[in-house]
């Protein structure tokens, strides 16, 4: 699950990447639009990476849980 996420935040990252590379090339790089389009993929990107790191932190927490688990109810003695 953290790599499918990871690879759904690198797609997000370059797709956003590419869509506000496509609109400064139409509108020019210092213009208005240009910083507007940079500030949107900045917090777009930043969601992704956050989102990306909640679901990290998740699988490894409930990973952990479950090896703890189960470590204790099949215990050999």
């Amino acid at each position: 699950m953290k790599n499918t996420s990871n690879h759904a935040n690198d797609i997000v990252h370059k797709t956003v990447d590419t869509a506000n590379n496509i609109v400064k090339s139409v509108s020019g790089e210092g213009g208005l639009v240009g910083k507007v389009t940079d500030s949107t993929a900045d917090i777009v990107k930043n969601v992704s990476s956050t989102g990306n790191n909640v679901i990290g932190k998740t699988v490894d927490t409930t990973t952990k849980t479950f090896k703890d688990t189960t470590g204790k109810i099949f215990k050999r003695k």
